[in-house]
């Protein structure tokens, strides 16, 4: 009888993991590119603002992620560390989202409040389930191809998701039949909300009842949050990982918010939800293209390419102007070829630099780095979503007008030309990633070797021993 190895994850488990991702991902495009653009023109929320908002509720971020990952490390209960909040939190997701995507009509003062206070709740909500989610996955498998193939499949459904979320307006106005004006943009996202509350709560329920989180997530003499996070700063895979992630975050960030108004202004189209589909469904169909790859080259080295694709299709869009949506829709189909890959590979290699963690504390502390990992993830969001907005802003935009040269011009910058830059200094800086298949069966081994109470060599150092 054939036996299974111990870190080879059941299809069934994969799915029943990665479910969740398809239904968070409402908290994704809707927020960060139909919202703003629903709340500055609609609702009649000023953008800039908004955007200090937005910016400011990362902020918030920069102190919830981590404690969130803290306490879910050293959560003690019959349902394991990270499974009660997954479930609990998704019911004060659902509610805030619902709140957020249906204000009320009242004065402009009184509509600014209930966003900032709608907003916060959502991310808080958010991050009190998103955090303890993912970092439920490293546990799942020890194996560094597995973990490719878990974090694929779970990034592929966020892909999906994201999908559904950016056709979902078009979907839901041509379902119920709505209008263009106030009214129907109103009924849309109360419809949007209405639809995916019981896909977010299914979801995650799911992945509660089907996950279980091994014996071997039980922390030990735990260290306190500070010197936790001094550990980290010791993590030079870590550090590389994520400056180079943040850095590539924040150029494609600002595109996610800001392709609505290039769309309509710069190129004077309005084809702007056929292009993000176009740039989703590439995305998903070249990502398990992008995992055999990288089985075959590393994560690493995969994930490099994919970076060179994305950027070099998109620095042709800053050329770009009136007439030009069916160059731009060729060059989004090329960009969304690297897309999916950027998204799963650095989740993968994030799992790697949590193993070695492990070495350097002999403690399971996923929590902490998938806080600090949000934490990159947000701030990459509000770089995109506040000073992109702010900046528009102050070049002089104007709602549901004709826009000036100068704010085309800061629009074709911001769209295009700073997230190209950004991919290449990210580029440049992954570069120096050192943890390869072989280095990390050798972490693997050193763990287990510590864990039997005899010194190792750091095979990142072998001038170093720990004990």
């Amino acid at each position: 009888m054939k036996t299974r190895h111990p870190d080879r994850i059941a299809l069934r488990k994969k799915i029943a993991y990665s479910a969740p991702a398809f239904a968070l991902a409402v908290v994704g495009i809707p927020v960060y590119v139909y919202i703003p653009k629903f709340y500055t023109d609609v609702v009649g929320i000023n953008i800039a603002v908004l955007g200090t908002i937005l910016f400011s509720v990362r902020i918030f971020d920069a102190v919830t992620d981590p404690a969130i990952g803290y306490i879910s490390d050293l959560t003690r209960s019959r349902f394991g560390r990270r499974r009660p909040y997954i479930g609990i939190g998704s019911l004060f997701v659902v509610l805030s989202m619902y709140l957020l995507f249906n204000p009320p009509q009242a004065s402009a003062y009184f509509e600014t409040w209930w966003f900032g206070i709608c907003i916060y709740a959502l991310f808080l909500f958010w991050t009190a389930v998103v955090v303890p989610f993912e970092s439920l996955g490293p546990e799942i498998t020890f194996d560094y191809h597995e973990r490719t193939a878990l974090f694929g499949m779970r990034d592929g459904f966020l892909i999906a998701g994201t999908l559904m979320a950016a056709s979902s307006p078009a979907i839901v106005e041509w379902a119920f039949n709505l209008t263009s004006d106030a009214e129907g943009e109103r009924a849309k996202f109360f419809w949007i909300a209405v639809l995916y509350a019981p896909i977010l709560l299914g979801s995650c329920w799911w992945c509660v009842a089907a996950i279980k989180e091994k014996q071997s997530a039980k922390v030990l003499n735990p260290t306190g949050i500070w010197m936790g996070l001094r550990y980290v700063t010791r993590n030079r895979p870590f550090i590389i990982l994520i400056i180079s992630y943040t850095i590539a975050a924040i150029g494609s960030n600002l595109p996610a918010t800001l392709i609505l108004f290039y769309v309509e202004y710069v190129l004077q189209s309005q084809l702007a939800d056929t292009f993000l589909l176009l740039y989703f469904i590439t995305g998903i169909i070249f990502l398990p293209g992008w995992i055999m790859l990288s089985g075959r080259i590393g994560k690493k080295a995969a994930w490099l390419i994919s970076m060179v694709v994305n950027t070099g299709a998109f620095i042709g869009v800053f050329f770009l102007g009136p007439g030009d949506a069916h160059i731009y829709g060729i060059l989004v189909i090329i960009s969304g070829i690297g897309f999916g890959a950027t998204l799963a590979l650095p989740s993968a290699i994030q799992a790697d630099v949590i193993d070695y963690d492990e070495l350097l504390t002999g403690q399971r502390r996923e929590g902490q780095y998938i806080g600090l990992w949000s934490i990159a993830k947000k701030f990459a969001a509000a770089i995109g979503v506040g000073a992109g907005l702010s900046i528009l802003g102050l070049a002089g935009y104007t709602p549901n007008v004709a826009q000036t040269e100068q704010v085309q011009l800061t629009l074709r910058t911001l769209y295009a030309l700073v997230p190209s830059v950004c991919n290449i200094l990210a580029i440049i800086i992954i570069l120096a990633y050192p943890i390869s298949s072989r280095l990390h069966a050798q972490i693997r081994t050193a763990i287990a070797e510590r864990a039997a109470g005899r010194p190792v060599v750091d095979p990142l150092r072998p001038d170093r021993m720990i004990v």
